[in-house]
């Protein structure tokens, strides 16, 4: 699926992953969220994390994506609630990108670890941007049980991309950080996640000609979209948002890189 796709698929969504909109302020609940605090999003998608922590919490700070059409999303979602002037986004590659070392009290990647070559990788990504004490959000996908090989199959991921609840803990735990909280997704949620993608994309195939560029695609991932969750994803896939901080001291110090875009 490219990006464009991507972009298809999720045009009624305003958030890009199973959360729904009561788990993402309950999370900022979590997070004990104040007034002035600085907020990293990579990978940040239409950017409602960042805008409605901005307008409930008071913190302000800077979401990173690829999309052009997520980040306008994201800049009129800013201005409809009254936060333009706290949040900025920058279009570029988030896995690229340079953030002033240190200097936030939140970094967070939610659902997208591919930035870093997965779950440890991201930490590493995210890793300098955090001031000491700070807190890290890493939203990941987890299995329920042992997926078998269809799962595995047909979701394109490797036998060890992904590991159990409590392996996903380990990995964390070997990356040296502490796992304070956490806010999971349900079936409920995973399911209007998941059939608000198919209904978008049977409306978009039914105002396209069969023979638009993108519309092979949109039906074959349609198609696959739903046989995968129905099939798989419901039992043996989990996901949630992981609320971390380092175990002791400030972390490794380090350099995120800047997009060049």
């Amino acid at each position: 699926m490219s990006l464009r796709h991507h972009e298809i698929a999720e045009s009624r969504h305003r958030i890009l992953n199973p959360v729904t909109e009561e788990k993402l302020m309950l999370l900022g609940d979590v997070c004990r969220l104040g007034k002035g605090q600085r907020h990293l999003d990579l990978a940040c998608g239409k950017g409602e994390m960042l805008v409605r922590w901005a307008q409930r919490y008071g913190t302000g700070g800077t979401g990173v994506d690829l999309s052009e059409v997520f980040l306008t999303a994201a800049r009129e979602r800013a201005a409809e609630l009254g936060v333009a002037e706290s949040v900025e986004f920058v279009r570029g590659d988030a896995g690229a990108y340079e953030a002033e070392p240190g200097a936030y009290d939140v970094v967070s990647c939610i659902g997208a670890t591919w930035i870093g070559g997965g779950l440890t990788g991201t930490v590493e990504l995210l890793r300098p941007a955090l001031r000491p004490g700070g807190l890290m959000l890493i939203g990941e996908p987890y299995w329920n049980e042992p997926a078998p090989e269809g799962a595995l199959e047909a979701n394109g991921v490797a036998p060890d991309d992904f590991t159990s609840l409590v392996g996903t803990l380990d990995r964390f735990e070997a990356a040296g950080f502490e796992l304070l909280e956490m806010v999971l997704a349900d079936g409920d949620s995973w399911d209007r996640y998941a059939a608000g993608q198919w209904f978008a994309i049977s409306d978009w195939l039914r105002d396209h000609p069969a023979d638009h560029p993108d519309a092979a695609d949109m039906r074959a991932f349609l198609a696959h979209a739903r046989r995968t969750h129905l099939e798989w994803n419901r039992r043996y896939l989990g996901w949630g948002v992981f609320v971390l901080r380092a175990a002791s001291g400030p972390g490794r110090a380090g350099v995120v890189r800047k997009s060049k875009s």
